[in-house]
């Protein structure tokens, strides 16, 4: 008769680590989508979690061995929460979570629709092994034992040696991953996603004492660094506005292959392909935007700075001083406002505008706000674009104001009164909805304009219309193909963040450029199209007009597009014929990428612009 075998503590936990092994990989694989092109790429990939997990399980021993079985269950539970935290976040974002967001939480959909709309019934399968521990426990109950301090350290032994073993199989994979990287994808993919998390909560540690030991020596490295990107202004087009009225739009979630369009046989964006005729567009303008996604762009455009790695700077970094442009517009007589109908909070905006040299700020508070004429987010923009327009009588001229439109936001719901195109039929909802509010946005804007001719300002007006980022991640890639009737590479996925950009000039024709910018080069454009030379600036952008700007875009994560390159992924390709190149060809702007963020990173967590003043 066999015995049977009583369940230890110990025994469970080396299930336990097996299972939480396995699915991270799983998670790694299948909801997370990494892919490796080569064999010793996919094995890093797999061994990657077990060091950590071995740690992150083996912790439930430093308690009462009367419940260790419980706290190891604990364990799981958290190993499995970083996990699916993870997984939605990056669902829509394509990155990963960082401590910085967790503070702002608020500011990334919270519980509400966008995040419900992240949730797949599939999901369920990342708690099986939950249960299954925990009816173990039930049914076996586990014997409490002594975990001996020779077990605790063989543990921690085992844990440090396969994870020095897995960085070696790192280098000799990728010897460039060990340098400075801000690419969190990589991160992950190379050394696990609790390493990175690890690795995340030393970094944030570290950035968080770089204002206190900055000094004035600190930035010349950056201002003579800009000094040397500083560009002169075409004679053409410099001083065009002089003394007009700045409006800037922000088109939420636009991107540009919306722009003439057609659904169904309908135009999503009639007004816009219309207005194309009578301003300057931006074809290849790109969006630079990371985990502040809308805060990020407005930051990226009012300071010509980078967005920062993790969090939102509107959030972190509300108390540095700026050299913004709206304070730098009121030296030239102009008075600044903000418009947004949603709460003035969000972002953190009512406190960084005023940091950032806005004179009002117009708020959901300031608006009548009902449950008619709002959905998801906040105002409609139409009625939102209504009421602005009552609000502008409020402020002098000339004036730099600027319109955060709201309806495009994912995950893209509208009232179906308010449907001027019907919806696409793809199998996914996120989709289908998006060309639909995408289209009542460019009525918002077409009303809004013929408000401005109304009132005598578009005459005497340049009024610039951006997209602020990504509508569609590419976690929407299949249905998103579908819908535009093509299939998407690695390069074509960079392509997609391009974002349209209008600069309408009264009396002005037409034209398209087809130079490569990226939002960060507004500033500069603004402030030379109404007169005010830029040089001394410390920036990172360049006039989109100027005859000697280089084309070149750097997104947050390192990667990068030029003329002829396309950087992505950690693979150089040809942009026309996107053929993979030698890492050679594009590794010299991708030291001039790293440099540009770290500088840009100096900057703004030291706060170095207040040497300056």
């Amino acid at each position: 008769m066999k015995v049977k075998r009583k369940q230890t503590s110990f025994r469970l936990y080396g299930w336990t680590v097996i299972l939480l092994w396995l699915k991270t990989y799983l998670v790694y694989k299948l909801f997370i989508g990494f892919s490796r092109d080569t064999l010793l790429g996919e094995l890093i990939l797999f061994i990657s979690p077990i060091s950590s997990v071995l740690l992150l399980i083996g912790f439930s021993f430093f308690f009462s061995k009367k419940i260790h079985a419980k706290w190891i269950l604990v364990m799981n539970i958290i190993g499995t929460a970083i996990l699916y935290i993870n997984v939605l976040y990056y669902r829509f974002y394509i990155d990963f979570v960082t401590l910085p967001i967790l503070f702002q939480f608020k500011n990334v959909g919270g519980l509400g629709p966008s995040t419900l709309e992240l949730i797949y019934s599939a999901d369920t399968l990342l708690f099986i092994d939950i249960a299954v521990i925990w009816w173990l426990i039930r049914k076996e109950r586990p014997q409490a034992e002594r975990i001996t301090e020779r077990k605790k350290h063989l543990i921690a032994l085992v844990a440090l040696l396969l994870f020095a073993a897995h960085l070696g199989l790192v280098k000799l994979n990728n010897p460039e991953v060990f340098k400075v990287n801000y690419d969190r994808k990589t991160i992950v993919a190379n050394f696990g996603i609790f390493h990175y998390h690890m690795y995340d909560l030393y970094r944030q540690s570290l950035l968080s004492t770089d204002h206190v030991f900055a000094t004035d020596k600190d930035v010349k490295e950056a201002s003579d660094y800009t000094a040397q990107k500083y560009v002169s202004p075409h004679p053409t087009y410099f001083g065009a506005a002089k003394g007009k009225n700045v409006i800037l739009i922000s088109l939420e979630s636009t991107q540009s292959f919306v722009i003439n369009k057609k659904v169904n046989g309908e135009e999503v964006t009639p007004f816009l392909n219309e207005l194309m005729n009578e301003s300057y567009y931006f074809n290849n303008f790109y969006h630079q935007t990371a985990q502040g996604k809308t805060s990020d762009s407005e930051f990226l455009i009012d300071n010509s700075l980078y967005p920062l790695s993790s969090g939102s700077a509107f959030v972190r970094k509300t108390e540095n001083e700026y050299n913004a442009l709206p304070a730098i517009l009121k030296g030239s007589g102009y008075y600044s406002a903000a418009f947004h109908g949603n709460d003035k909070t969000f972002w953190n905006r009512d406190v960084m505008y005023e940091t950032l040299g806005y004179d009002r700020y117009f708020s959901k508070e300031d608006y009548q706000v009902t449950e008619e004429n709002s959905v998801n987010y906040g105002l409609k923009d139409i009625p939102f674009f209504e009421q602005s327009l009552q609000h502008l009588d409020e402020i002098p001229q000339p004036f730099y104001a600027k319109f955060l439109t709201l309806t495009n936001h994912f995950p893209f719901l509208l009232d179906q009164k308010d449907e001027m195109i019907t919806e696409l039929e793809t199998e996914e909802g996120v989709v289908n909805r998006y060309f639909t509010t995408v289209r009542y946005e460019d009525e918002a804007v077409r009303r809004f304009i013929e408000g401005l001719k109304k009132k005598g300002l578009y005459e005497n007006s340049i009024i610039i219309m951006y997209g602020d980022h990504y509508g569609i991640s590419n976690s929407y890639t299949e249905a998103l193909e579908e819908a535009l009737g093509e299939s998407f590479t690695a390069v074509d996925q960079i392509e997609l963040q391009r974002v349209p950009l209008f600069i309408h000039i009264p009396g002005e024709q037409g034209k398209v450029f087809h130079t490569t910018a990226g939002q960060i080069d507004l500033k500069p454009t603004i402030l030379h199209l109404l007169g005010i030379d830029t040089k001394g600036t410390v920036q990172f952008g360049q006039d989109l007009f100027s005859k000697n700007r280089e084309q070149l875009v750097i997104f947050r994560d390192g990667e990068f597009v030029t003329e002829e390159l396309v950087y992505t992924e950690g693979v150089c390709y040809d942009k026309s014929s996107q053929t993979k190149l030698p890492y050679g060809n594009c590794k010299e702007t991708v030291e001039i990428a790293q440099k540009e963020l770290q500088l840009s990173d100096q900057i703004v967590h030291g706060d170095l612009l207040r040497f300056l003043k």
